[in-house]
Parts: C-alpha cells; sequence; structure tokens
C-alpha cells in the first residue's frame, strides 16, 4: 500500500497515510481535527540489495581496468596459495 504525506494548513504538522490507491482521500489532520490538508509530494523510497550492482551496469573504461587488475591479482595469490600447499603436502 502506498504512503501519502499531508501537511495541515491550520496548524502546519505533517503526517502520513497509508492507504489504498483507489481510496478516498478525506484525511483529518490529527493534531487540531482540521480538514484543511494539502497532501504533499514526496521522494519516493528504494533500497538497492545485492553485492556491486554498479560493477556489471555499464562500467567505465576506468572501473573495468581496475576489475581487470583486480582479477589478475586474486588469480596470482590464488595460484600461489595452492602452490604452497602443495608444496606443504609433499614435504609430509
Amino acid at each position: 500500500m502506498p504512503i501519502y504525506e499531508y501537511q495541515c494548513d491550520d496548524c502546519g504538522f505533517k503526517f502520513e497515510v497509508f492507504k489504498k490507491i483507489n481510496e478516498n482521500g478525506n484525511e483529518v489532520c490529527p493534531e487540531c481535527n482540521s480538514k484543511k490538508v494539502n497532501r504533499l509530494i514526496s521522494p519516493g523510497g528504494f533500497i538497492l540489495k545485492g553485492s556491486g550492482w554498479y560493477i556489471t551496469d555499464y562500467p567505465s573504461e576506468s572501473r573495468k581496468k581496475a576489475m581487470e587488475a583486480e582479477k589478475k591479482a586474486a588469480s596470482s595469490s590464488s595460484s600461489d596459495n595452492s602452490n604452497k600447499k602443495e608444496s606443504k603436502k609433499s614435504d609430509k
């Protein structure tokens, strides 16, 4: 259900109302019980979830180069670690 934000003309109190889109807009100020309220236009909220959504969505050239460098560094460090593990196994 959408959240609608209102402001009272008489006392200036701002309040929010949860209601369906097709529901009537006969709102009353909870502070002074005035029927002179105006609906405000508020920015919608959103939440970005997941890891690195911006990395896969059209990265810049500098970001592409940085990603390639990160991959090379990660692959070389993982191969170094696997070589160390193999040498430890052979020592035993």
